[in-house]
């Protein structure tokens, strides 16, 4: 009822929403990736500069800052859907991220913010203070908390404003126009904000994209007496409601399960189908039966105590995730693979990056090879490929989401095994040149070795992302959309956690005995190819357990699972077992 009285109060106020807003919440979005995007590309070189850190710790802090932000991605959509509302929700992140990007700002003009510069004279450089650490980590916190409330919000809604039209193929022009600005907008961060930050100096490269934030926040607010501003739904939090179905389990663990009796089983709203709910984990069926209507119901046939008895279809719900989990983490390898970047960044830094005579392609900018052979395999994919591999493989998209995911995988690690070859030419050339105890002389080089692998981890990342995201929305109940948009952010954050802790295990063993460290400040006195090799056998094994969770799932594309999992009355067995 509460959605039919929005949808009412929006048809009868038609000067609310339409494509009147789009400019507004486009170049909202825009100008929030152009800055965001725009700092984490050159960020590395950031922090070696002018707070004197390691390599290896600097991409530590570029990880974890990562993990915080997609993290809080999901934290961002449930607190915008049951609390905030989608407008204050966009609104204030805008703020939040705007702010972290001022203080940020702030460090690249005063001088006490900053380490002091190492001189040739110094063994060792100043490290930063803990009042530096804590304002540079404070303007981190706003940005993260920015992000976690703009990226998963933002896209939805602007379909707010259009979701209530006749004409669907407006909210089908928006969504392909939203995609292509981001898409835009990540190339404009690569190139011509790091280009600026190059050539001008971190105080202008820092402050244009501060202005473009503060010109995204203004865009948005600009907008405001235009936008459909849907209310938080305060009354059904899918989140909760999976927690209640696994502490309600748990309670009525010693509960009897019955055979095929529908009417033991609880179902609400009352006007659901009658289902009964199916053998997969069949432990967590308990959570659903009425053992007793006169204590478990209220009158009005609800649950009296929701932790004690849930509905069946929180039961299905809570069994889709738990039937997701496995594939799911199959995804955290390449993630890791392609948050790596610092290290690449550092070695084409040293070889010659020159396209013309005249014009040399600054080091951050080279991932705009992996952002256009993302864009330019999903074009070919949809317009070549579907239509010739659906006549042999009868399906509607090509190939499934299984294969595409594995055929990611596959191009990622073949990704990482190619940058350890190109790192073991540069480092061996760097040496027969005299520069080894020089990190920052070019070496005799073209940067353009490193393109092949930029190439392949865009089809990667563009072959198993969709892949992925279609597996899970066929696999998840309609009611868990918006859990399926977000796995894959948190996925995200729990690749960048993992990639931080990889990063400083391989620093600490590796730099043991006062050996120099693989992951050393000079990369030609390091082994960053040996760190990449591990990151190859790593996305190997990966893909044979990537391999081994397929299993366990039907290889059409509709992603359907075939997890069988059997429980006895008295316990729950969670093993993954195939169907008989």
């Amino acid at each position: 009822m509460e959605s039919e009285r929005e949808l009412l109060s929006v048809e009868e106020n038609p000067r609310k929403g339409g494509l009147r807003t789009m400019p507004f919440i486009i170049v909202n979005e825009s100008f929030e990736r152009i800055a965001s995007f725009g700092l984490q590309a050159n960020l590395i070189i950031y922090l070696m500069t002018y707070y004197n850190v390691s390599a290896a710790t600097g991409t530590i802090i570029i990880g974890l800052w990562g993990a915080l932000s997609n993290g809080l991605a999901l934290f961002g959509a449930i607190t915008a859907d049951f609390y905030l509302g989608r407008y204050r929700a966009v609104a204030y992140g805008s703020i939040s991220t705007l702010i972290g990007m001022i203080i940020l700002w702030l460090t690249s003009m005063i001088p006490q913010l900053k380490s002091l510069p190492c001189s040739q004279f110094q063994h060792a450089c100043n490290g930063p203070t803990l009042l530096q650490l804590a304002v540079l980590f404070s303007s981190f916190g706003f940005m993260s908390v920015g992000a976690g409330f703009v990226r998963p919000c933002s896209i939805i809604f602007g379909a707010d404003q259009l979701e209530n039209r006749k004409n669907k193929r407006i909210l089908e022009s928006y969504f392909n126009w939203y995609y292509a600005s981001s898409g835009i907008s990540t190339i404009l961060a690569v190139t011509l904000i790091v280009y600026i930050q190059d050539l001008y100096g971190w105080k202008v490269g820092l402050g244009v994209p501060t202005i473009l934030m503060f010109l995204s926040v203004l865009m948005f607010q600009i907008g405001s007496p235009l936008y459909i501003k849907l209310k938080a739904k305060t009354t059904e939090n899918l989140v909760i409601g999976l927690f209640q179905a696994a502490v309600a389990a748990f309670r009525k663990r010693n509960t009897r399960l019955p055979l095929t009796d529908c009417d033991e089983f609880y179902r609400w709203p009352l006007e659901s189908d009658v289902l009964p709910p199916s053998k997969d984990f069949r432990c967590l069926n308990r959570a659903c039966i009425i053992e007793d209507p006169q204590r478990d119901l209220n009158p009005d046939g609800s649950a009296s105590n929701p932790w004690n008895l849930c509905s069946v279809e929180q039961v299905e719900s809570l069994k889709a995730l738990i039937k997701a989990l496995p594939m799911w983490s199959t995804c955290f390898m390449i993630f890791v693979d392609m948050n790596i970047f610092s290290f690449s960044l550092l070695q084409t830094k040293t070889m010659d990056r020159h396209i013309f005579p005249h014009f040399e392609v600054p080091a951050a900018s080279f991932s705009v090879f992996m952002i256009t052979a993302l864009t330019i395999w999903i074009a070919f994919y949809d317009r070549v490929l579907v239509p010739l591999l659906s006549k042999f493989t009868r399906q509607p998209r090509g190939l499934s989401p299984v294969t595409r995911m594995g055929i990611g995988l596959i191009s990622s690690g073949m990704a990482i095994a190619l940058s350890a070859i190109t790192e073991s030419i540069r480092r061996q050339r760097a040496i027969e040149e005299g520069l080894e105890e020089d990190p920052n002389a070019l070496v005799n080089m073209s940067a353009m070795w490193f393109v092949p692998q930029y190439v392949l981890l865009g089809v990667a990342e563009a072959t198993h992302g969709v892949g992925q995201v279609e597996f899970f929305y066929a696999l998840f109940p309609k009611s868990m959309s918006s859990i399926a948009s977000s796995i894959d952010i948190v996925g995200t954050a729990v690749s960048s956690l993992m990639g931080s802790i990889l990063v400083s295990g391989v620093d600490w063993l590796s730099s043991t005995g006062g050996k120099t460290s693989w992951l050393s400040n000079n990369i030609n006195k390091g082994h960053i190819d040996y760190f990449f090799w591990l990151l190859s056998f790593l996305s190997f094994l990966n893909f044979l357990y990537f391999l081994v969770v397929c299993r366990f799932y039907e290889s059409g594309n509709d992603g359907s699972s075939r997890l069988s999992h059997m429980a006895e009355d008295k316990e729950c067995d969670y093993r993954l077992l195939p169907e008989s």
